[in-house]
């Protein structure tokens, strides 16, 4: 959504865009999109006692990717999107799904009038969607449940709650998770998470760039991917998690360790 729903929390150190948001001239040039934007960063903890990432890859989507301006509503579009990227690349037990591409702002809206989740005229709408939407688009494109976690409020929770959670998914080779809340209700890509001694850590992949062609040392620079500390995070605000359930279903991995 806004900007400024992001950073209520406190500051994350992102820039926005500046010059490049106000330039469409990008969306008429197709390129492809950045594969595993984080890869590459350093931890932000000197002595973590505990990391766990997403394995597999992945694609960045972001505010007008495709050519789609949508901009202050299309985050969770994007980010299930970027989902979707994962489980298409890293799911093999179902033949037609291996390298199903991700499906499109106007087939997620014609899944979810499909569902009867939304309206007839949600179609073509700039209606925001979220963890709820999420979970029902990617079973239904992709035959994966979801878990839905509910975090009630701000640091205390979200320490004790979802960095267990998260690190738990990605100890199973969890795919990418997404996030939204209510005060802070831009929806954001979970890649990783980090314990320290001094708190945690989740690894963002944040989908509200827009602009042109991003090469990954810029988009890691310019924050659109990047750990951030629970103490930047809306406290007052509750959270949702949407964790893809794909337990037995994707490639084999060599398990990393921390």
């Amino acid at each position: 959504m806004d900007q400024s729903d992001f950073t209520s929390g406190g500051d994350t150190g992102i820039d926005w865009g500046g010059t490049a948001a106000g330039n469409a001239n990008f969306l008429a040039t197709a390129r492809p999109l950045l594969t595993g934007v984080h890869t590459g960063l350093p931890l932000p903890a000197a002595e973590p006692l505990r990391t766990t990432l997403a394995e597999g890859e992945y694609e960045y989507f972001h505010y007008g990717c495709d050519g789609q301006d949508d901009r202050g509503w299309g985050c969770g579009y994007r980010t299930i999107q970027t989902m979707a990227s994962w489980l298409g690349r890293n799911v093999d037990n179902d033949p037609r799904l291996h390298n199903r591409p991700p499906p499109r702002i106007p087939e997620i809206q014609q899944a979810l009038v499909s569902m009867m989740d939304k309206p007839s005229w949600f179609l073509g709408s700039k209606e925001w969607i979220g963890t709820f939407e999420a979970s029902l688009v990617l079973s239904y494109f992709y035959d994966v449940p979801c878990r839905l976690v509910h975090v009630r409020s701000g640091r205390g929770e979200l320490e004790k709650v979802a960095v267990e959670e998260l690190h738990q998914h990605f100890e199973k080779g969890g795919c990418p998770a997404m996030m939204g809340g209510d005060e802070d209700n831009s929806s954001k890509g979970i890649v990783g998470v980090c314990t320290a001694a001094t708190g945690s850590y989740l690894l963002i992949v944040d989908p509200h760039y827009y602009g042109g062609h991003l090469e990954k040392g810029e988009a890691q620079t310019r924050g659109w991917a990047a750990w951030k500390s629970l103490a930047s995070f809306n406290w007052s605000s509750f959270y949702n998690l949407c964790l893809p359930q794909t337990d037995g279903k994707t490639k084999e991995k060599k398990k990393r360790h921390f």
